[in-house]
């Protein structure tokens, strides 16, 4: 923004020292010279004390006035010079540790977010002020370089089918007497993976931007909702689904909390043994939350796997492998949808194999009006 010149906040405070001294001074003088005004007689008689004692009479307070005036006037000249002087070198002082702060404030600005205030001293509003903007800075170098992460992997991801496609393409062209059925039944499993991924990316997108309208939902309905629609996928990989738990209300979007619950248990079901896996899925009420838990068997992980499974097109071990493998971004859908509630997500390895994932949004009464 443009703005017009004007005076600088160090000028600003020297002169409110100036002229608060100066003031301060002048209420000084005017009160000793109003107890001379009450005290001293407005004449004074002159006796003589010699054989014959002679007496005069002349004016006190014009003759004090007389004196008084232009030492008061010295007085004030000197606190005008003295509250300038000393107001300046004051407000440079109070506004020196701004002067950093606006400083790094320009550094951040151009483009470096790495540099800190780290402003030295006890605890005061400055202090305050410094600390909240290095962790300001802090947080924003960690989301850009979480974003230039994000983007660089989607990149990589969405280009992996493309050359796919051109590949095959290539092959149909080159070799009229290949298989057509065979190509176009690949074309169509990469251009579906690509759709899958473009999906995953735009609600992702919109779940981060929380542009969604919040309504009144019950999770343990969307719970049930996602089990059903799942359950054939977990007859096909032989693994038991079972379901409890109470009537969960909060508030949310219904399309994204299914979309989160749907990913818990899908990936709960894919991510599984073998054979004869179980998946369980509860939802209860706390005090203040409602918590949605999804708990599968599987093999051992370790706590550091699983501290990065919520990263965008970060897999498990044997996620590539399957034929699930999913485009990378279910578990991070996940994560973005409970920050856009308000929630906390939490990951928890079981210690006889499988993952605990534990999903926290704030509770509403059940009986709230809609």
């Amino acid at each position: 923004m443009d703005r017009a010149p004007g005076l600088s906040v160090r000028f600003k405070l020297t002169l409110s020292y100036a002229g608060f001294l100066m003031l301060a001074g002048a209420l000084l003088l005017a009160a000793v010279w109003m107890f001379l005004l009450r005290y001293v007689p407005e004449r004074a008689k002159l006796i003589n004390a010699e054989d014959n004692p002679t007496s005069g009479v002349f004016p006190v307070r014009s003759s004090l006035l007389d004196v008084f005036a232009p030492r008061a006037a010295a007085v004030l000249a000197f606190l005008l010079v003295f509250g300038l002087v000393g107001g300046w070198i004051l407000a440079g002082r109070m506004l020196a540790p701004l002067t950093r702060i606006t400083g790094a404030t320009r550094t951040a600005a151009n483009g470096s977010l790495s540099h800190r205030i780290r402003l030295p001293g006890r605890k005061d509003e400055f202090r305050e002020l410094a600390d909240a903007f290095d962790g300001m800075l802090e947080r924003l170098e960690a989301h850009i370089a979480e974003q230039q992460r994000f983007a660089a992997n989607a990149s990589h991801e969405l280009r992996t089918p493309l050359a796919v496609s051109k590949a095959l393409l290539d092959v149909a062209r080159t070799d009229p007497a290949h298989d057509a059925g065979e190509v176009i039944d690949r074309l169509h499993a990469v251009n579906t993976r690509a759709i899958d991924l473009t999906e995953a990316l735009l609600l992702l997108s919109r779940a981060d931007q929380r542009s969604f309208t919040r309504e009144h939902v019950d999770l343990s309905l969307l719970a049930e909702e996602a089990t059903e629609t799942l359950l054939p996928l977990a007859e096909k990989r032989g693994v038991t689904v079972e379901t409890s738990g109470d009537i969960t209300p909060t508030i949310g979007s219904p399309a994204l909390l299914l979309q989160l619950t749907t990913n818990l248990v899908h990936n709960a079901i894919v991510h599984n043994l073998p054979e004869q896996g179980t998946v369980w899925v509860n939802t209860s009420v706390h005090p203040r939350a409602v918590v949605l838990t999804v708990e599968n068997t599987g093999e051992k992980l370790t706590t550091q796997l699983v501290s990065t499974l919520t990263e965008p097109f970060q897999r498990g071990t044997a996620r590539i492998h399957t034929d699930h493998a999913g485009v990378g971004l279910g578990l991070a859908i996940v994560k973005t949808i409970t920050q856009a509630h308000d929630g906390t997500l939490t990951l928890t390895p079981r210690s006889a194999g499988g993952i605990r994932i534990t999903v926290e949004l704030p509770a509403i009464s059940p009986h709230t009006d809609r």
